[in-house]
């Protein structure tokens, strides 16, 4: 079979299956990650900061967020933080401290973080809180524009309910331009597939996969003497992951079980945080067969609104749904300072970093298991981003935002490290780093050096290189 590396197949009804790279229609000289597939970034949002050590009204608060010492990231470092949740991954982790957003006049906390996060830009009308909107392209939305086949937009996955801000708020295409979000994990997979709905109910109803509909090439494609045992090996995990997906979104149904499922209120609209972030996992599914498949360069997923002000996430000791995050995140049960305190919030807080650093963990699991012929994986290839719109709770700081790095780009970013660059070091510039990596390049061919205001330092922190 003569086929380009990224290829797919076309099957019954217009159904794709893009391929993974495989070494065997690869150029003979490829030899690197970097250049078996090309490098990504997946941004994945929390809101209202860490639990991290503070001084609020109510008391000190001790640290449960950052490692405790700088440079090498060990278990003992992280022992008893939101951190420890990515042991596994120690070893393939950048985390940066000291990373500080500018306090632009968006009037809100919230607004400042959210909207600044991929932007690196103030409001577009100054002092208008709820109602900003960025004033710039985002950082996610430039590497899908550059970098994807045919300028294809970033995936923007959303999952969680609307509010503050309109719910999803972080991704725009230009000043003002703000991107909608696809919510439906379903939505996301049916497009990146060429299936629509009716073929994905009559596949859930067959209890059939994409593959069934794409059989006959793939077998003609498994039966190729060119294919490597490796590439073999590949094939089946990437058509197996496919399957995965589908699972999670219930193509493994009945009729009749679709159909309850449909009438009831799906996790991807919900304020129940177990429901919440198991529609972030299915869309987890979705960034990781998207970015293998070299269908983008570049997925963001947000969870809940902008100050993520409804769910309801489980604590770990007692089992039960906590008050809303936005609530514990102020200490208080309002959305400002004048609710009553509730009791161990600072604690409760840590509860849900901890809940996003184990779906954090989720998303680094689907990608390392790609395994590349370098002997690297998908994980390796590109930079998954854990980013929050503040630095703590209740003072929804602008400072020391927290950015989880994993995955070095093939060689591009340090790794295994806790780094605190000191106190001036802009997001903007981290952000020109992660899209370099990425991929981006200026007019010159150098990393980029041009996002966000202008009025920002934006060179590539070197600190972060390898």
């Amino acid at each position: 079979m003569k086929m380009h590396r990224r290829q797919v197949l076309r099957g019954i009804g217009g159904a794709t299956v893009a391929l993974p790279f495989l070494e065997a229609f690869s150029p003979r000289k490829a030899k690197a990650g970097s250049e078996i597939v090309p490098p990504y970034a997946i941004f994945f949002r929390q809101a209202n900061g860490v639990a991290c050590v503070q001084d609020t009204e109510l008391g000190a608060e001790p640290e449960r967020f950052w490692p405790s010492a700088q440079g090498a990231l060990t278990a003992e470092t992280v022992a008893g933080r939101a951190l420890e949740e990515l042991g596994t991954y120690l070893d393939r982790l950048l985390v940066v401290g000291g990373v500080n957003m500018e306090d632009f006049n968006y009037a809100d906390g919230h607004a400042r973080g959210a909207l600044q996060l991929l932007t690196a830009r103030g409001p577009t009308v100054e002092g208008v809180g709820g109602d900003s909107e960025a004033a710039g392209e985002s950082i996610d939305h430039r590497i899908g524009r550059e970098l994807n086949l045919d300028g294809r937009e970033s995936l923007f996955l959303f999952a969680g309910m609307d509010g503050w801000l309109g719910g999803p708020c972080i991704t725009y295409r230009d000043a003002g331009q703000r991107r909608a979000a696809i919510r439906d994990p379903k939505q996301g997979y049916m497009g990146m597939m060429g299936i629509d709905a009716t073929q994905f109910e009559a596949l859930a109803a067959r209890q059939q996969s994409v593959n069934d509909l794409v059989r006959g090439q793939m077998t003609s494609l498994l039966a190729s003497p060119e294919l490597s045992a490796a590439d073999r090996q590949r094939l089946d995990l990437h058509f197996t992951s496919i399957r995965d997906l589908e699972n999670s979104l219930s193509c493994n149904f009945t009729v009749e079980q679709q159909m309850l499922i449909d009438g009831m209120s799906p996790g991807y609209e919900s304020d129940d945080g177990d429901a919440v972030l198991e529609a972030v996992k299915a869309h987890m599914h979705v960034a990781a067969l998207a970015v293998a498949c070299g269908y983008t360069r570049s997925v963001t997923i947000q969870v809940s609104s902008g100050n993520d002000g409804s769910t309801r996430y489980r604590n770990f000791d007692s089992g039960e749904l906590m008050e809303n995050f936005h609530f514990l995140s102020h200490r208080r049960a309002s959305h400002d300072a004048s609710g009553s305190i509730i009791e161990n919030s600072d604690l409760l807080h840590h509860h849900v970093d901890r809940h996003f650093a184990q779906t954090f963990a989720y998303l680094l699991d689907r990608l390392a298991e790609y395994d590349l012929p370098d002997g690297s994986n998908l994980l390796d290839c590109g930079v998954s981003v854990w980013c929050n719109d503040n630095g703590n709770g209740p003072g929804h700081s602008s400072r020391n935002c927290p950015f989880v790095i994993a995955g070095g780009a093939s060689g591009f970013l340090r790794q295994g490290q806790f780094l605190h660059l000191g106190d001036e070091l802009t997001h903007a510039r981290v952000l020109n780093t992660i899209g370099s990596a990425a991929g981006l390049r200026n007019a010159q061919g150098g990393n980029i050096d041009d996002f966000g205001d202008p009025s920002l330092p934006r060179t590539v922190v070197d600190e972060l290189l390898a």
